[in-house]
């Protein structure tokens, strides 16, 4: 992974070489549903000679009723041809019974409800499917990733930071993966602010299968988006275009764990490149999904270890202290301290018999307030305090 320098920066938009890349996708006109599913669905046009259409012709209609030679001009004879021959009958249809479905519409450029954000990214979709609350994608918004592995810890921070965050009326946004982006979305519907789920299937496929009651909570009381075509399976390339759009929704991306490599930090890297500002949450420098946000707050990303200051960094809130670490009151909870450790740490630290100890452990674990980890590893429950 190339190496990149986090800065906070939020006017203008980059590409990978640094250059400011501007669009005037703003002046497209909309286009009626059937025009957008026959100008979108024709396999052989790609994103970028879609862009291009519609940056000359100003609208899909346009380009669907021009001369085939003027198109062929821009995109080829061949795709002029396809254009004109029109997508798979049975795919338009399919999507047209998925548009009948209750809270299921395409949104185009053009149209009132298409996110403002993504008209400063790099290829932002002409068209995408949505079912839910539309009108978060034009609200404010902050995303929120990590690991699929997650430990007990990262998905409690995750729930946590995503429930505080949603309480300042920020919707978050991730990917619907399992791990932290559930977590996130769970914070998220806990609050007002809600969520919004950023799917690499099609529209009408949730992965991961696990996640189908949590999607359908987000279609009821959040928002699911796709820019895939109906039946598009989960394919590995899916992820990083899934990605870009997280990141060009959102004020900022939070990474809460991530290894290194990771599609997280993939996530991170896109938000840069499109000018969004980059967070991390802090772990031990011995587990390995730590090793990517350390490796983000190394190269400038905002170190987060409450919610507040994300909201001080979007400007959202005057600066004021996080509330600092407390005692517990337990010996042996207080001798934990806030990461994973062994028995024999344990006992040590808080000079406990081994059987004491053991019994002490297993009460706290009934109670909530211990989790025991793979490999004899044990850690509190409430390893931190974010609010």
């Amino acid at each position: 992974m190339a190496v990149f320098r986090v800065r906070a920066r939020r006017v203008g938009v980059e590409n990978t070489h640094g250059a400011i890349m501007t669009f005037d996708l703003e002046r497209i006109v909309a286009s009626d549903t059937h025009a957008w599913l026959r100008f979108t669905l024709v396999p052989a046009l790609s994103p970028h000679k879609q862009h291009a259409l519609l940056r000359h012709f100003g609208s899909a209609q346009a380009a669907l009723d021009a001369p085939r030679d003027e198109v062929a001009q821009l995109v080829g004879m061949a795709c002029a041809r396809a254009l004109a021959d029109g997508p798979d009958a049975r795919l338009v249809a399919a999507t047209e019974a998925w548009l009948k479905r209750p809270g299921c519409r395409l949104v185009g450029l053009g149209d009132a409800g298409y996110p403002r954000q993504w008209l400063q990214i790099a290829m932002p979709p002409c068209a995408f499917h949505a079912e839910g609350r539309v009108e978060l994608l034009n609200g404010p918004c902050f995303a929120i990733v990590g690991s699929r592995n997650a430990t007990p810890a990262g998905e409690r921070d995750a729930f946590e930071l995503a429930r505080a965050l949603s309480q300042q009326g920020l919707a978050i946004a991730s990917g619907l993966a399992l791990g932290i982006d559930t977590q996130a979305h769970l914070g998220g519907l806990a609050e007002a602010g809600s969520t919004v789920a950023v799917m690499g299937t099609g529209p009408e496929r949730i992965y991961p299968r696990r996640n189908v009651a949590l999607a359908r909570r987000i279609a009821s009381h959040g928002c699911l988006v796709s820019e895939f075509p109906i039946g598009m399976p989960p394919l590995e390339r899916n992820f990083p275009r899934r990605n870009r759009l997280i990141s060009g929704l959102a004020l900022g991306v939070l990474v809460v764990e991530a290894a290194y490599p990771s599609g997280s930090l993939g996530t991170a890297h896109a938000a840069i490149e499109q000018n969004r500002d980059v967070f991390a949450i802090p772990g031990s420098i011995h587990s390995p999904l730590s090793k990517g946000c350390h490796w983000l707050i190394k190269q400038g990303a905002k170190l987060v270890d409450c919610a507040d200051d994300i909201v001080q960094e979007l400007g959202m809130q005057a600066p004021r202290e996080c509330p600092p670490g407390i005692q517990s009151g337990d010996a042996v909870l207080d001798a934990m301290g806030f990461g994973p450790a062994t028995m024999d740490e344990i006992a040590q630290r808080a000079g406990l018999d081994a059987a004491t100890l053991a019994a002490r452990l297993s009460l706290l674990e009934v109670a909530g307030r211990v989790r025991a980890l793979a490999g004899g590893w044990f850690q509190r429950a409430e390893n931190r305090v974010i609010e």
